[in-house]
């Protein structure tokens, strides 16, 4: 193999390298309340998939992603105009499996040309699987979105700020979403500070 070839080969095989590195990057998820990811979000809303189809896309080098049609029931947090579709790419380890017919609770993020984007960091759940103060909850959720979320999985848990809200769900129930996600929404008082609120029952 001349000099030539041998560069090419270990360009190659820096870029292959480089762009899996990438892949497994945009997939590492920190654990995050439901709160949480709503305040991080472009896009919250409830809307059921009537439609799916895998998309045609030459330039994207992680595959062709796949296309959920939606019919938008209501608009927490987005655009206007509403979202009638969700893309995806579910041959990468951070695409989402939906299924047709179903209603969710969704979170994305939106590209430059405003189409919607969701994966495994996301926060997407059947609507029947939340629980009823979950739902309400869901329109309160701005209001504490200056507030900080710490999650703790094992003691000490400190407080490092009076706006700050321990997530400790992992550490009491022993579940990633226990008590705190599905029942309780942390909000920003007169002073200044945070601190959970239980929800409408």
């Amino acid at each position: 193999m001349t000099w030539t070839a041998n560069s090419c080969f270990v360009t190659l095989a820096i870029l292959f390298l480089w762009r899996g590195e990438e892949v497994a990057e945009a997939c590492r998820c920190f654990p995050a309340h439901p709160q949480e990811v709503f305040c991080r979000s472009d896009v919250v809303m409830r809307g059921k998939v009537v439609g799916v189809q895998e998309v045609d896309a030459v330039n994207d080098i992680y595959g062709n992603p796949t296309k959920y049609d939606i019919k938008q029931i209501k608009m927490f947090k987005g655009p206007s105009n509403g979202i009638d579709a969700l893309y995806t790419n579910i041959f990468l380890s951070c695409g989402v499996i939906l299924n047709n017919g179903t209603e969710y609770l969704i979170t994305g993020e939106l590209n430059d040309d405003g189409m919607m984007y969701i994966g495994l960091c996301d926060f997407i759940k059947p609507w029947d699987k939340l629980s009823e103060t979950q739902k309400s909850l869901t329109q309160r959720y701005e209001r504490g979105c200056g507030c900080k979320f710490t999650f703790c999985f094992t003691t000490p848990c400190i407080v490092s700020s009076p706006a700050e809200c321990m997530w400790t769900d992992s550490l009491i129930d022993n579940q990633m979403y226990g008590g705190q996600a599905k029942h309780l929404v942390c909000m920003k008082r007169s002073d200044g500070s945070c601190a959970w609120y239980r929800g409408p029952h």
